[in-house]
């Protein structure tokens, strides 16, 4: 075997053992049979089609974040009008978009105006028509597109975090359909998704209130109490009472400041844990960040023995009393088993969903459907691999051998790069693959037809084998490259049944490319340094 030869062979000899250490040697090296095909199905990851599982498709409520906007900016607006002494009338949300303010003060609109153009430029400023000096602010077209993408990838990236909190492997939560405002979430293995909907449906936002007073057994009884007009910078907000009363599960309503304390932006970290005082319920730990433990800090110093409201999605979950001072921890109470205890911290982790969503649809794939869609792929590719090996190797005879070793590479080359990049084989991909053992065929076909020709013409078996690659070389890489380029534009435009497919047709041709030029010429040349000169060629 000369140099260049043995080079070729130990660098497919390297490329094979890598292919099958992804495969069978991950995570961990096997010392078994059994940990051997453990790590083959670790390795590759099955799509919700063939595992069985949930697949459920929520409708982003873009609105809700408009809104969300809109409420901070009121506020922080109505804070810094009084801060520097800007007299108006009233401030208000007008619509989704708008913000209007009455009667500002004649002698500080330039004041106004100037406030409002440098602080909120993403607002368009013009005079509110029948208010006396009043003016409008209204959220601008760009700005309001924006908004709406930067609510889509924050909505997925927070129900990713809270998917994967719940410790499900290989879900799935991408953007979905073409209105731009929906998200599908694949749950591969999951046949009640009951647990991922109570994360999803939780909204997330936590507040800290001052209690004013309260509780009462109705929202009138709390009006009623303060002369039925709310005193300035205070708000009612109902809640569970606590287990201890009488009025145990009852709804019941507090009085709170308006602003809170901390609130759900300043946890630094959320855990689930054993409720000490009472044994057999868990409560949520928080933890605050710098900033929050600022603010957390002097305000728990300044009211030992008043009672803080902690407020999760508008509701008083508890409000404990502040019995020391506290920098940057708290709890949330109340009767939660482990389960929802561990849910409500994942939710706190993530962080809040900056829109609400609704279910457009559930369903559910079996775990039986997935078996026979396993079951029937499988049976198929072997069935189309055997019939290729019968034609190959009857019809090319030894040369068909070399074509048979190429495909079983490319399938192996394939299924290793599906595991080491951790792509999902669904039953598009199957589909995918099949056809991966049609563009090896043909490769073959054409490279086998043209040393065929060269034979034919008379050429020497080494100068017909060194032609017939070449000329078949610009044929094959035509064919491919187109091909690539198609399933390259369906992965990134086709939904994720279309995408399966695309991507292991993707890396099956760059395979095929290797085996059927690379080491089917490199097995060619190995053969033919055997033979002798007077020797016919089997092909």
């Amino acid at each position: 075997m000369n140099q260049n030869l043995r080079w070729k062979a130990l660098f497919i000899f390297a490329v094979i053992l890598v292919c099958l250490w992804g495969l069978f040697a991950r995570p961990s090296f096997p010392t078994s049979w059994q940990q051997v095909k453990q790590n083959f199905q670790h390795g590759i990851k099955l799509g919700l089609d063939l595992k069985g599982g949930s697949e459920l498709v929520l409708q982003v409520h873009r609105q809700d974040a408009i809104r969300y906007q809109c409420d901070r900016v009121l506020d922080s607006l109505t804070r810094e009008l009084n801060a520097k002494g800007i007299k108006t009338g009233e401030i208000k949300q007008q619509g989704d978009t708008q913000i209007l303010v009455t009667s500002v003060a004649l002698d500080q609109t330039a004041a106004f105006r100037s406030l409002v153009q440098t602080d909120y430029p993403d607002w368009d400023l013009s005079l509110a028509g029948g208010q006396a000096n009043g003016y409008l602010l209204a959220l601008k077209p760009a700005a309001v597109a924006a908004l709406d993408s930067q609510t889509m990838q924050t909505e997925i990236d927070t129900l990713n975090q809270r998917i994967n909190g719940l410790g499900l492997s290989e879900t799935k939560v991408a953007p979905y359909g073409s209105q731009g405002n929906e998200i599908m979430i694949e749950l591969p293995g999951v046949g009640d998704p009951a647990e991922a909907e109570s994360v999803i449906n939780t909204q997330g936002t936590l507040e800290l209130h001052k209690v004013i007073d309260g509780p009462y057994p109705s929202e009138a009884e709390a009006l009623a109490a303060h002369g039925g007009i709310m005193p300035q910078g205070t708000t009612i907000v109902p809640g569970a009472a606590d287990e201890t009363s009488q009025q145990a599960g009852a709804t019941v309503y507090y009085v709170l400041t308006q602003n809170p304390v901390v609130t759900g932006a300043d946890l630094k970290g959320a855990s689930a844990e054993m409720n000490p005082e009472m044994p057999g319920q868990w409560q949520v730990q928080f933890d605050l960040d710098r900033a929050g433990a600022d603010a957390f800090g002097p305000f728990t110093a300044a009211n030992i023995g008043q009672r803080l409201a902690i407020v999760l999605d508008g509701k008083v979950k508890s409000a404990p009393v502040i019995q020391g001072h506290i920098t940057d921890t708290g709890q949330i109470t109340g009767s939660f088993t482990q389960e929802q205890a561990n849910a409500l911290a994942i939710v706190l982790k993530a962080g809040r969903l900056p829109a609400s969503v609704s279910y457009e649809s559930k369903s559910t794939v079996g775990p039986s459907l997935g078996a026979d869609s396993i079951r029937e792929g499988v049976l198929a590719s072997i069935i189309s691999l055997l019939a290729v090996m019968i034609f190959l190797l009857f019809y090319y005879r030894l040369s068909g051998v070399n074509a048979v070793l190429a495909l079983f590479l490319n399938l192996v080359i394939l299924l290793a790069a599906l595991a080491y990049f951790s792509f999902v084989l669904t039953l598009p991909g199957i589909a995918g693959v099949i056809l991966t053992i049609g563009m090896g065929v043909d490769s073959n076909v054409l490279v086998f037809e043209r040393i065929r020709e060269e034979l034919r013409a008379g050429k020497a078996n080494a100068s017909a084998v060194d032609l017939g690659f070449e000329k078949a070389f610009l044929t094959i890489i035509d064919t491919h490259v187109t091909t690539v380029v198609s399933a390259i534009f369906l992965s990134m435009f086709g939904s994720g049944p279309v995408r399966g497919f695309a991507i292991t047709l993707i890396i099956g041709l760059v395979a095929n490319l290797f085996t059927s030029i690379y080491v089917s010429r490199t097995i060619f040349e190995w053969h033919l340094g055997r033979m002798t000169r007077q020797a016919e060629l089997s092909i």
